[in-house]
């Protein structure tokens, strides 16, 4: 017979009342938007980022109680940071600044590494400051892509990111247990970022995904922002990554 479920052990879906939740990269797309749904949800929110202006900015639409500057590639930079938050902490996000494309003949290894360090080695870092910090049940989120999903011209370095922060997370669900792990894989997501990478080809593809993409719309930072909310509240998921690609990975090329 099954036993029945200690209360005490399951956390109710969907409340982050009085609960701190720090969100990296929070000033803008995907970050800012989880930070508006956590504010939502009754968390108190630490804002990080590299803007101070847009980060003040965004301190001020959600509410949140401190912001401070970060540089995911700067090891002092996150001591600092940490060393600065207010314990203990229930939940970190970690929302990159976007992918990096670059043909191999064409590739920049001064920036390459740069963004190895930032991405994967800066996670690393992140992943050892929850140690202690992070309470026990609490959550560790990496936000990464779908670069390694098919292979393509320029995507390699996009695609080393996807599958190293998918194997990040699953080791550190085990290293840091009881504290949680995931990653979120965003595929396209309509955000200022977006906007800046594709420039007037924008609405093209905007277009292209709707004729295209079996939820027949575009994702949005609302809809990743959800799951990462959902990933914090649920205390039975960890290890794991979670796709928010709108089905794009089920189309042919």
């Amino acid at each position: 017979m099954t036993e029945p479920t200690t209360p005490t052990t399951v956390q109710s879906h969907g409340s982050l009342t009085g609960q701190v939740v720090v969100v990296i990269g929070g000033s803008s797309g995907i970050g800012l938007e989880t930070a508006r749904q956590a504010a939502a949800a009754g968390a108190r929110l630490v804002l990080g980022g590299r803007n101070r202006e847009r980060l003040d900015a965004a301190a001020g639409d959600v509410g949140a109680e401190t912001v401070d500057m970060l540089d995911l590639g700067d090891p002092a930079a996150v001591e600092r940071f940490f060393a600065g938050l207010p314990a203990p902490i229930d939940h970190v996000l970690v929302s990159g600044g976007g992918p990096f494309y670059a043909p191999i003949a064409d590739l920049d290894f001064d920036r390459a590494q740069a963004y190895v360090d930032e991405h994967l080695i800066g996670s690393l870092r992140i992943a050892r400051w929850c140690i202690g910090r992070v309470r026990p049940g609490g959550s560790l989120t990496l936000i990464s892509g779908t670069g390694a999903r098919r292979p393509g011209v320029g995507l390699s370095m996009a695609a080393i990111a996807t599958v190293a922060l998918s194997a990040i997370a699953a080791n550190a669900a085990l290293e840091l247990a009881p504290i949680r792990v995931n990653t979120v894989a965003a595929g396209f997501v309509d955000t200022p970022l977006s906007a800046r990478l594709l420039g007037d080809r924008l609405e093209e593809r905007r277009t292209e995904l709707r004729a295209t993409l079996p939820i027949r719309r575009v994702v949005g930072p609302e809809d990743v922002a959800a799951l990462v909310v959902q990933l914090m509240t649920n205390s039975a998921l960890t290890g794991a990554t979670y796709d928010v690609d709108g089905g794009q990975q089920l189309l042919r090329d």
